[in-house]
């Protein structure tokens, strides 16, 4: 559970670091979401947890 929410609030320092540096090229970045279909939104969004997971995995398996 703490790494759980150690990775949230690594998520949350490095968008909010995002949003802070560059914050006019994170708005058109979220406006050009709306011209992707969902279809891609959703295949992109699950090869990124697919490698998420990997990713971690390979970390705790202790390699």
């Amino acid at each position: 559970m703490k790494e759980l929410i150690l990775a949230l609030g690594l998520f949350l320092f490095i968008e909010g670091l995002l949003y802070a540096i560059f914050p006019s090229k994170m708005k058109n970045m979220l406006n050009k979401l709306n011209q992707i279909s969902e279809d891609k939104l959703r295949y992109g969004g699950l090869i990124f947890s697919v490698i998420g997971f990997l990713i971690i995995w390979y970390f705790k398996s202790d390699v």
